[in-house]
């Protein structure tokens, strides 16, 4: 769905859509492809985009929405789950007439998104949320004792009897020093 801004600021554009798993590239921009992360089952979101009053081109678009996301946890490499049921409010502005330029920015711009062309497209703004949602470690549980560094075995699923401090032989002269 597109919000064309000459038709928002005619009036504000409700929405209420599901979309379907891998409709959304979740992986699009990002430096690290090997997250697979990935929207488990049916994305709903609903809200309203409209016009910012005497602004110029600028466009909030809120709502809420749910769905499960689903990447490998960052300690064990298993499959994590992370449902998100969230309200959003987020802020666009155009990047013609130096907004998005790289320049010193204020706190309010920090949290505005930026926009190319004649409007925004939902996708987009449902992608980026769900990134700024998502933990920066994504883990399957606090208590996940992740894999072993030295044979690989994932410890949640049974002790591998591994040395749990490898030795590390550079150091080993320090040892000696007294303090």
């Amino acid at each position: 769905m597109f919000f064309h801004v000459r038709d928002l600021a005619v009036r504000a554009k409700q929405f209420d859509v599901e979309i379907a798993a891998s409709a959304i590239d979740f992986q699009q921009g990002a430096k690290d492809k090997d997250t697979n992360l990935r929207q488990a089952g049916p994305l709903k979101v609903a809200g309203k985009a409209e016009l910012v009053m005497e602004s110029l081109g600028e466009i909030k678009v809120s709502g809420h929405i749910t769905v499960e996301m689903t990447a490998d946890c960052d300690r064990c490499l298993e499959p994590a789950r992370f449902p998100i049921d969230s309200d959003f409010s987020l802020f666009y502005r155009p990047v013609e007439e130096g907004y998005g330029d790289e320049k010193e920015i204020d706190t309010g711009e920090a949290e505005m998104g930026f926009y190319e062309g004649d409007g925004l497209e939902l996708n987009d703004v449902i992608s980026e949320f769900v990134l700024l949602t998502l933990p920066m470690q994504r883990v399957c549980g606090e208590s996940c004792k992740g894999i072993c560094p030295a044979c690989g075995q994932n410890r949640n699923l049974r002790e591998c009897g591994c040395q749990r401090e490898v030795a590390d032989d550079r150091w080993a002269a320090l040892k000696s020093l007294k303090t």
